[in-house]
């Protein structure tokens, strides 16, 4: 069985997520399955049959939130240090092409947020970045072409 990395905090938003789906989300919708139930004939009921596909939407997340929790790899981030980009780094990188500057942390593929500077463990980018130091050079192959950068800065919290 093949163990899901993430962060404490990846890790408790899952469980929030979960407890979220069980407690509020799968009784509201079986009220309106039974309310829909209440309007007849089931074979021409739309309402029926979007709260039957809203349940198995909801049944799937909570079995693959089971099934991540269950495989889950928790790193305390705050523990780790190093000289090399591993799994929780923060890592400060330059565009050699326009010397743009960003920073991301690399995390779990469920709390991943580009937006936000989190980059998932199992992206081209994140792939590129592990196992190098500060002052190496990757090149990663994007929907838009080859970028390149230089790791500035390396650090974890």
């Amino acid at each position: 069985m093949k163990k899901v990395p993430m962060t404490e905090a990846g890790y408790e938003n899952l469980l929030v997520e979960l407890k979220r789906l069980k407690t509020e989300e799968r009784p509201r919708i079986i009220r309106a399955i039974e309310e829909a139930r209440g309007h007849g004939d089931l074979s021409e009921n739309a309402e029926y049959h979007a709260a039957k596909e809203r349940q198995a939407f909801i049944e799937s997340r909570v079995a693959e939130i089971e099934d991540k929790t269950a495989r889950a790899e928790v790193i305390d981030v705050s523990k780790l240090s190093g000289k090399q980009i591993k799994f929780g780094a923060i890592i400060r990188l330059a565009d050699e092409d326009t010397d743009a500057r960003i920073t991301y942390q690399i995390v779990g593929t469920d709390e991943s947020d580009i937006k936000s500077g989190l980059l998932s463990i199992g992206s081209p980018l994140a792939r590129a970045l592990i196992g190098k130091s500060k002052g190496d050079s990757v090149e990663v192959v994007t929907p838009g072409g080859s970028k390149a950068y230089e790791i500035i800065s390396l650090k974890f919290k």
